[in-house]
């Protein structure tokens, strides 16, 4: 669980601000949007395949880059 610790200068809103940040990135609100309901297994199969094929593109590009 990610922690944010205000800073006395700190408006409420920028703290909110970098809280959901860190949750973001720590992949909370996808791990709880993803158990809410139940996947089918050829749903999940079919996001992996689609999330694989997006990391080959992204990994593709910078390689094109360089």
């Amino acid at each position: 669980m990610p922690i944010v610790i205000a800073k006395e200068t700190e408006p409420f809103e920028v703290t909110l601000k970098r809280f959901k940040k860190r949750c973001e990135k720590a992949a909370i609100l996808s791990d709880i949007k993803k158990h809410q309901a139940y996947e089918k297994p050829s749903e999940a199969k079919k996001r992996k395949k689609n999330s694989s094929q997006r990391k080959m593109m992204k990994t593709h590009r910078r390689s094109d880059k360089y």
